[in-house]
């Protein structure tokens, strides 16, 4: 298995001058909130989708899986513990007692690298108070 690097920290002028995504202010957690919605904040994934808001919240790192279930490719890994969502799709079940699962962006990229470390993560890890999380849209392949 190889793991290589897939995202970089940069500073947002010059993320937004590479990319023509700005990584979007960090929401604060004034309230206790663990997650915020982000308007604004474009990402774009392998399969030609096109996002313009995100969910920023806590989580703990963990494997990402090509569609959401745990016999599904491990396409990425999240090593950081707060990171951006898109949307949630529903999945198999998992810990969470639940089936809802997030899509991202991995910090690293684990197998298929022309997927480039998208993938899916189980609610379980994703530490939100409601799943799936209240404004946050579904996955566009439901």
């Amino acid at each position: 298995m190889t793991v290589t690097p897939c995202r970089t920290a940069l500073p947002a002028a010059l993320l937004l001058a590479l990319t023509g995504t700005a990584a979007g202010p960090a929401p604060t957690a004034a309230d206790g909130a663990s997650c915020a919605l982000r308007a604004g904040v474009v990402h774009d994934d392998t399969l030609g989708n096109h996002f313009t808001g995100d969910l920023y919240c806590r989580n703990a790192a963990g494997d990402l899986y090509g569609r959401p279930a745990f016999d599904a490719p491990v396409t990425g890994r999240l090593r950081t513990t707060q990171s951006w969502f898109v949307c949630w799709s529903m999945g198999e079940a998992h810990k969470g007692g639940n089936n809802v699962w997030y899509y991202t962006q991995g910090d690293e990229t684990v197998n298929l690298p022309s997927v480039r470390a998208w993938g899916n993560i189980p609610a379980s890890s994703v530490l939100t108070d409601t799943d799936p999380f209240p404004g946050l849209a579904r996955c566009p392949w439901h």
